[in-house]
């Protein structure tokens, strides 16, 4: 239901960042705008949607993983994952470009996300539950699964109730992606126990980046039922 008088709730704050990642973002964000400009520029010329450019993005990072992790080659697998994954940004550069963000374009692009990350780690434990043979990891890789889709459904559902989820966490997706990929990339050229320390990372990580936003979520409602009662009694 609308606000009184048809207006519509004010759009909750953006997530808060620690001023580390806040600064890492603004000039990473900046050179791979720089970096990916040109392409994005050729896609649209050729009349290439961003939609088409996630899809397949997204096409390219699940048959990635599916193929090569599962059969232990791991630098291989990194390798062409990461290539697809720069979509994400080109696809976006492209909606910027044109000046509109559909509503539509954001769910495919945040639905499509989770599919490619469970892709990733559930490729991950296909391979350690066959020729990899370590129980262990095969489960530290779908709880990072599991706890990764949480961490999401977190914000999407507070969003969706119209509560606040002002923090972004100790780890997002970029951070579960970049962590996982270049852990698993060293691990195929042999660096040892560097893949089992990046998951248990991510994993904790999750955890913690879960409840701090539940945290959040629930000051968020606290705040809106003391003011529902402070207005009934009024």
């Amino acid at each position: 239901m609308g606000a009184p008088g048809g207006s519509s709730p004010p759009d909750p704050p953006p997530p808060r960042q620690s001023f580390g990642k806040a600064m890492l973002n603004k000039y990473a964000r900046a050179f791979f705008t720089r970096v990916l400009t040109p392409f994005a520029s050729f896609l649209l010329r050729h009349n290439v949607s961003p939609d088409t450019v996630t899809l397949i993005g997204t096409l390219g990072v699940v048959v990635a993983a599916l193929v090569f992790f599962p059969i232990g080659w791991f630098l291989t697998g990194t390798l062409v994952i990461t290539a697809f994954i720069f979509s994400d940004l080109v696809d976006g550069n492209m909606a910027r470009q044109l000046g509109r963000s559909t509503k539509w374009g954001a769910f495919l692009d945040s639905t499509l996300d989770r599919v490619a990350d469970a892709a990733i780690f559930g490729a991950l434990a296909i391979w350690f539950a066959g020729d990899g043979d370590n129980l262990r990891m095969c489960i530290l890789a779908i709880f990072c699964l599991g706890s990764g889709q949480v961490v999401s459904y977190c914000k999407a559902r507070a969003e969706s109730l119209g509560l606040a989820c002002d923090v972004s966490g100790l780890i997002e997706r970029a951070e579960r992606l970049v962590i996982s990929l270049v852990a698993t990339g060293l691990d195929g050229m042999g660096v040892p126990y560097i893949q089992e320390a990046a998951l248990w990372f991510i994993a904790v990580g999750s955890l913690i980046t879960v409840f701090q936003r539940m945290i959040a979520v629930y000051r968020s409602a606290s705040a809106i039922d003391n003011a529902v009662s402070g207005g009934d009694k009024a």
